[in-house]
């Protein structure tokens, strides 16, 4: 399927998608909207999709809002405002719940939902310069939909500080608070995005998935809670036709049929 604001290049089990206005730095607005979620919802059944990588076109990831949506918003009844907001929450919910390991690729900025989209990556890799901020506040409204993933990465305590103020902060800071993983030079962020994307290859599909099943149905729970779920998790895969070929490449002291070169 071909998008309008979104630019997508797959080779293999990679799929790279690409935010795609630059003349705005990859601002949201509805049509973005609508195309990363109806791109999110096709890669969700993808059974061969291994691994996303996010970027975005220009010199910047994403400035978050479009000025142009915003000034509609202005004349929005609040009817119109939960309509527009529970698209989108079901945009980012469905990035979040995509099966495949999704990595993000930052240089530039990740403002407001930028920075929200950076959240339901997997993994984050950031040029030393790019800038981070959930600025919603300084626009007077919040940083709402992106909320549930926010703090699953950075904790309470440092969304108190960074939704609260709006402020910017640089990547090593939000390699910090846990929002990005790895922080390189600008000229070496394809490189550090491509050793991710091959260690991501090297990891059974299916132990993937279930993995990223496992996070949701245990974080915040006491292990007590949780050990019934995490008992018939591993004993599944273990059963499982990767989790046989796991072992055995394991004992055979071999490469993993899955794993990609």
């Amino acid at each position: 399927m071909s998008y309008q604001f979104l630019t997508i290049e797959r080779q293999g089990g990679v799929e790279r998608v690409t935010l795609n206005r630059p003349d705005v730095r990859n601002a949201f607005n509805e049509q973005v909207i609508a195309e990363l979620t109806e791109w999110a919802r096709r890669a969700k059944e993808d059974k061969k999709l291994r691994v996303v990588v996010f970027a975005g076109a220009g010199k910047v990831f994403s400035a978050g809002a479009d000025a142009a949506w915003m000034a509609k918003m202005a004349a929005y009844s609040h009817d119109d405002n939960v309509r527009d907001a529970r698209a989108g929450a079901a945009m980012f919910l469905a990035i979040n719940t995509i099966p495949a390991i999704v990595i993000g690729r930052i240089h530039g900025a990740a403002l407001g939902g930028g920075s929200g989209l950076a959240a339901v990556c997997d993994i984050v890799v950031a040029a030393d310069d790019a800038i981070f901020g959930f600025t919603e506040t300084k626009l007077g409204i919040l940083p709402a939909m992106i909320s549930p993933y926010v703090l699953q990465k950075i904790g309470a305590s440092a969304a108190r500080d960074l939704f609260l103020t709006g402020r910017r902060f640089d990547a090593k800071k939000a390699r910090e608070i846990g929002l990005v993983h790895d922080v390189v030079a600008a000229a070496d962020l394809d490189a550090a995005v491509d050793r991710f994307v091959n260690e991501a290859l090297s990891a059974s599909p299916t132990a993937v998935a279930r993995s990223k099943g496992l996070i949701q149905a245990v974080l915040g729970k006491l292990p007590a809670e949780v050990m019934a779920i995490t008992a018939d998790a591993i004993a599944t895969q273990r059963v499982s036709p990767e989790g046989q070929e796991g072992l055995k490449a394991f004992l055979e002291k071999r490469t993993p049929s899955w794993t990609i070169k």
